[in-house]
């Protein structure tokens, strides 16, 4: 087993056994750094503490969608990961020992980042770190949550190398995954499935010449009755996820014998290799009933867990942050009312449990519980090969993807006629524009009117796009077609012709200030 090559950083005591913070982010994993980041540069002050002092230990969370790219690139942050991480677009599917399909997860040029990059979760949180200190948040290393006074204001109970110590927060946001402390010290708990299929994941140290692919495989000669899961890392490591079954003795499936044994059936006799980290998991896919209690708020695994196939569990933190930071911001600078907190639950509630549904579909037909689902299973994996309706069947994780707020109390509806283009609550879409990108242009600290060609110009930023091109034909524009962009980069509302009032009508909603 290769040794774990550990990155720690510096202690400081807050020196004073009783302080005051505006906003204390809990936990400084990805989610957690991610918000704390977005806060700041938004003019928030923002404490983040965390009980270790190191980052993770173990890729982790390795596939880092398109999404949460655009969000790491919003907050200067994705060009290192970007530029360590693998790139990969197209996946391809097996079972036995033939391909059934290949896919290709962004088949159309012009976008400024890829469907997904694989890079370890720890490289991912040094990123984060060094940016999280270059913007100013204060970051409180060994600093493990002991308490939680609600009764009159969040009081947290800190313990630290140099002893106790109290912290008075206005805010208090959990991203501390999935053994939250802070939901434990409230009482709180997940309601949904747990999952009792055990899966081995391995990270192996190798150089091959296997292509920048994810793999998947159905029932293989290696691993009869079983699924796998190949992908490349940065560092020549690769990820490897094999199942188990549910009567799998993880003490002896982690044994470093018992790992090499299966490696050895999947990559051949002669394939070099050196272990660099092993776990055995099982998964759940539950949630909170909501997300915000008064003046704590939950994101990330501490406030919804689903299983790994998709990658849903880090993309979907990073868009809880990404929700939560814009808002949160507005209302502590008074520019809007505490109520448009609510639309957080309103949401990323429903992009939870699209997510565990999404989830929950993988793992069922991953790991089929009856032998008619095992037949219907083997069947579209038959018939996919000569059949392109049978591919649609076949699940082995529906790949993240920016989640649609089409319920949002802060959407207005269309009131003139479109054919295409991204519609209320959908995630911005990127294009080049010219030598620049546009989607880096839209959002950030306010809202901005996206106008294609010229026209009015609105009561916030104004940014102007050709009415004509790859822009236009994304967002169905023509000369004077208008869109009206959060913060987050997600659409509030869209014209053909808009008026001044319906402008600020449709700001005033996705603030909060008018339902």
């Amino acid at each position: 087993m290769r040794t774990e090559r550990i990155v720690r950083f510096h202690f400081r005591s807050l020196g004073a056994s009783r302080a005051r913070r505006r906003v204390v982010v809990v936990g400084a994993g990805p989610v957690g750094l991610t918000l704390a980041i977005d806060l700041r540069l938004k003019g928030i002050d923002v404490t983040l503490v965390d009980e270790d002092d190191t980052v993770s230990t173990g890729s982790r969370a390795i596939c880092w969608a398109k999404r949460s790219l655009e969000i790491f690139d919003r907050l200067g942050v994705a060009e290192p990961i970007v530029a360590r991480g693998i790139t990969w677009n197209t996946g391809r599917v097996f079972h036995r020992d033939r391909q059934v399909y290949e896919f290709n997860l962004q088949a159309e040029a012009g976008h400024a980042f890829p469907a997904f990059v694989n890079l370890q979760q720890y490289h991912v949180e040094e990123a984060l770190v060094e940016r999280a200190m270059a913007v100013g948040v204060e970051i409180l290393w060994k600093h493990r949550l002991a308490g939680l006074d609600l009764r009159e204001q969040p009081t947290l109970a800190i313990e630290t190398p140099d002893g106790a110590c109290t912290i008075e927060a206005d805010w208090v946001l959990a991203c501390d995954g999935a053994k939250s402390q802070v939901r434990r010290l409230m009482g709180l708990d997940f309601k949904g499935q747990v999952f009792e299929d055990r899966f081995l994941i391995a990270d192996v140290h190798m150089e091959a010449d296997f292509p920048t692919e994810r793999w998947f495989w159905f029932d293989p000669p290696f691993h009869p009755g079983g699924s796998a899961l190949l992908h490349r890392q940065a560092d020549d490591i690769w990820r490897i996820d094999l199942q188990l079954g549910r009567d799998a003795d993880p003490a002896e499936e982690r044994r470093p014998e018992r790992v090499i044994q299966r490696l050895r059936a999947m990559l051949g006799p002669d394939r070099a290799f050196e272990l660099d980290w092993v776990s055995v998991y099982t998964f759940q896919c539950r949630r909170l009933d909501r997300f915000r209690h008064d003046r704590v708020v939950f994101l990330g695994d501490a406030a919804h867990q689903v299983s790994p196939f998709g990658a849903r569990g880090g993309n979907s933190g990073i868009q809880d942050a990404d929700n939560l930071a814009w808002k949160l911001a507005l209302v502590l600078k008074g520019e809007a009312p505490e109520r448009l907190l609510d639309s957080y639950d309103a949401e990323r509630g429903p992009a939870a449990d699209e997510n565990i549904l999404n989830s929950t579909r993988s793992t069922d037909f991953i790991t089929p519980k009856t032998e008619a689902s095992r037949r219907f299973r083997d069947a579209a994996l038959s018939l996919a090969g000569d059949h392109a309706f049978a591919r649609s069947l076949i699940n082995s994780g529906r790949l993240s993807v920016a989640s649609v707020y089409a319920g949002s109390p802060l959407n207005t509806a269309d009131v003139d006629v479109f054919s295409g283009g991204p519609r209320a609550g959908s995630a911005a879409t990127d294009a080049p524009d010219g030598k620049i990108w546009l989607l880096p242009r839209l959002g950030g600290s306010g809202f901005t009117l996206l106008r294609f060609g010229p026209g009015l110009d609105g009561p916030v930023r104004t940014v102007e796009a050709p009415a004509d091109g790859i822009a236009a034909a994304r967002y169905d524009a023509c000369a004077g077609t208008a869109y009206l962009i959060r913060p987050d980069q997600h659409v509030a509302a869209r014209w053909r012709q808009p008026s001044r009032a319906g402008i600020e009508a449709a700001l005033a909603r996705a603030t909060g200030r008018t339902a």
